[in-house]
């Protein structure tokens, strides 16, 4: 096997910087502002170099988000800190104790900001991103050990392999529900 040239290091780097931002404006901002044929041409060009120079791929590529092969069996994970459902609230008294908790938690009486969502089901997942990379995703299992879903996650556009912005911390986790709308699972 050859080992990859510096230039040929780099130009792997720009090529993934440019289609994660493609696919950013595609996926996330509903915004895509390259015509197809290049975004091709040049995921084409990466998947060359990186299938000539297997040592340059790294996590986040892209080439290895859609059409990965998915695992059938899965490691387990053991989450760091338990991934608890969270409870109910099914009338004004049940949610007068809850910020009631939570003004004693939090040793005050100041007025406290809630956001309110739509319950979805879906399968609960932990994501781990460290320097800003997507390294790890699993399930909650029995809420102390999971599944290691990281390839099945990749393959999920809207999922970031590479946090953007400056001052991305060390390590990040993301925690939250992935589901398909009914929309999105009509033929």
């Amino acid at each position: 096997m050859t080992k990859a040239s510096p230039d040929v290091i780099s130009r792997a780097g720009e090529l993934r910087d440019i289609i994660t931002e493609y696919n950013y404006q595609y996926y996330v901002l509903d915004d895509p502002r390259v015509p197809d044929a290049e975004y091709d041409r040049l995921f084409r060009e990466l998947q060359d170099l990186e299938a000539q120079y297997p040592d340059i791929v790294t996590p986040d590529t892209p080439t290895r988000r859609v059409g990965a092969s998915v695992e059938t069996t899965f490691e387990e994970v053991v989450h760091r800190i338990p991934m608890l459902s969270l409870d109910n609230a099914f009338s004004d008294e049940e949610l007068r104790d809850f910020d009631r908790r939570v003004r004693d938690r939090l040793k005050t009486e100041d007025d406290i900001e809630y956001v309110c969502e739509p319950k979805l089901d879906g399968l609960a997942v932990s994501l781990h991103y460290e320097s800003g990379v997507l390294t790890r995703a699993a399930t909650r299992g029995d809420g102390y050990t999971g599944e290691d879903i990281t390839a099945n996650i990749r393959t999920i556009p809207s999922v970031p392999l590479k946090l953007r912005g400056d001052n991305v911390p060390e390590l990040v986790e993301v925690r939250g529900e992935v589901y398909m709308p009914r929309e999105g699972s009509k033929p």
